[in-house]
């Protein structure tokens, strides 16, 4: 019987390592989530509520705490812990084994910075207290001694606190965090201030912000030598990151790109870099689950006016009313406003084609010149006359411009052409929102030539307002005359559906699928030569409602 002991013994071990596998991948999981909360425990809480029996208290957790208690209550006398331990094996090997649920799906990957790393190495250490207690495990007579009931209830329970202590160690950390923060602030204002030649250009807006802020930057380099942001580093820490490690003595211009998730965020970005020309690209409905309204977005917005320096310039879109209401905050400021519809610099005659647009630009009813560019999109044209009138108010000459706008390369994912063969692929997978998914299917429907298809999910993060916004994108797609209509997720887009229906769409034209594999799978048999395909808020391979 001796094999028999050593089995079991076994079993206990694997259920260790099955329990202890979940915990890093959920821990991982927690982890991400927080940091793509941007460190707020607020936040995060309320991403916790939202998601409670899905990721922090499943139905798993409950069914397996109530078997562990029948068990031990009713059949302790009659059932041998031998028997108990492979009863609760195989439950925990079928419902804790599988953690595909806390594979990330999100775009921006985890990043151990050195914060995360501080927050990983505290939130592990009380993740796996009471685990470790609750093994118990010794050494006795050649074999191992545990308590199946101690042994699987304390690492369900330490399951179901890693969230919990996620928020704990977050709070515990808060003061260190707090003061490291506060030592990098300091530093890249002390930076800012040993550069008084320095032109400083801050740059917000609900969209368009990275995309203005390359073009801004490739404009300008053509005569100054330019440190600007990478990628989406728009909060105080990213910018500190960049003052201070990036920015150098012969650097002229410092472009920075402002982004805000709550209100003030934008005025704490300007303590730490004061602008001398400020850039508002929008105001739109982007996170306005943490802003309540749009008019608290406006007003966070308009902080990178009420902050330029004295005498200081605001390049502005004058085709937001809200963008134009900010320049009432500050008379003692120069306003260049740009605009399709108004303002002193506007376009107008945008066509489009596989090489990108082309359109007449017109300053302030004099000069007027034909500019090709090799992307896509009115708000891309719109983002390029914001950097047009930057570059105008450092006086670079217009013909310059022009030619540095032919140079200028998409960023990644967004309205991105790509060319597959003989199909052209429409990329814009990133940070889909209403008013660029509305132009980006404007866009494929003035494409002449192949079939047009998209591809979406719909849009996620838009608070109250997300089941309206979908279900319009749903009736915009339904009138752009489109050859075929692919979403992937039947839940999350049921609102475009509804909207496809509304819009009398033929129900052939409209193919539903679990996953982006799925999806692109289909297209494969599907697809001829000159094609067109709109990849919109495209989600990795690894999204599947199934």
């Amino acid at each position: 019987m001796v094999w028999y002991f050593t089995v079991i013994d076994a079993l206990a071990i694997i259920f260790v390592l099955i329990m202890a596998r979940r915990l890093i991948y959920r821990g991982r999981f927690f982890l991400h989530r927080f940091q793509l909360s941007g460190y707020k425990r607020h936040e995060f809480w309320h991403w916790m509520k939202d998601n409670w029996t899905e990721y922090v208290i499943t139905y798993e957790h409950g069914l397996l705490n109530l078997l562990i208690l029948v068990l031990f209550i009713f059949f302790r006398n009659e059932l041998t812990e031998s028997i108990v331990t492979v009863i609760i094996f195989i439950f925990v090997l079928f419902w804790m084994g599988p953690v595909r649920a806390y594979r990330s799906r999100e775009k921006k990957p985890l990043v151990f910075t050195p914060r995360m790393t501080r927050l990983s190495i505290a939130f592990a250490i009380l993740s796996v207290l009471l685990p470790v207690w609750g093994s118990n495990i010794t050494y006795q007579f050649g074999g191992i001694y545990f308590d199946i009931y101690l042994l699987a209830f304390t690492w369900i329970i330490g399951d179901i606190l890693l969230p919990f202590w996620l928020i704990v160690a977050a709070t515990l950390l808060q003061p260190l965090e707090k003061h490291f923060q506060e030592g990098f602030k300091k530093l890249a204002r002390k930076k800012i201030a040993s550069m008084p030649d320095l032109t400083v250009i801050g740059i917000t807006g609900s969209y368009g912000k990275t995309s203005t802020k390359f073009m801004i930057r490739d404009l300008l380099k053509e005569r100054y030598n330019v440190c600007t942001t990478p990628g989406s580093y728009n909060t105080p820490m990213g910018i500190c990151k960049v003052i201070n490690n990036d920015l150098q003595a012969n650097h002229q211009v410092l472009i920075l790109e402002m982004g805000a998730r709550y209100e003030g965020n934008i005025k704490e970005l300007c303590d730490i870099a004061q602008p001398d020309i400020s850039v508002v690209t929008n105001v739109g409905i982007a996170h306005l689950e943490t802003f309540g309204s749009q008019k608290a977005i406006q007003k966070t917005k308009a902080a990178i006016i009420e902050n330029l320096v004295p005498n200081g310039t605001a390049v502005i879109n004058a085709d937001d009313p809200l963008v134009r209401e900010m320049v009432d905050l500050r008379d003692d400021i120069t306003v260049i406003e740009t605009g399709l519809e108004n303002g002193d610099i506007k376009a107008s005659e945008i066509s489009y084609s596989v090489d990108g647009c082309s359109f007449r630009l017109s300053i302030e009813g004099r000069e007027d010149e034909i500019v090709q560019l090799p992307l896509l999109g009115k708000h891309n044209v719109q983002n390029l006359l914001l950097a047009i009138g930057v570059g105008k108010k450092l006086g670079i000459r217009l013909k310059t411009m022009i030619l540095a706008a032919q140079k200028i390369t998409p960023v990644e994912h967004r309205l991105e052409l790509k060319k597959q063969n003989s199909i052209t692929v429409i990329d814009d997978a990133f940070n889909s929102n209403p008013v660029g998914a509305q132009n980006a299917v404007d866009i494929l429907s003035q494409f002449n030539g192949g079939r047009r298809i998209i591809v979406t999910p719909g849009m996620v993060e838009l608070g109250e307002k997300e089941y309206e916004e979908n279900k319009h994108f749903g009736q915009v797609i339904g009138q752009s005359n489109l050859d075929m209509i692919l979403l992937v997720g039947p839940e999350q887009t049921r609102p475009i559906q509804d909207g496809l229906e509304e819009s009398g769409v033929d129900g052939q034209k409209v193919k539903v699928f679990t996953s982006l594999f799925e999806a692109n799978s289909f297209l494969e048999e599907y697809l001829k030569q000159g094609d067109i395909v709109l990849y919109e808020n495209d989600l990795p391979d690894t999204y599947n409602e199934a």
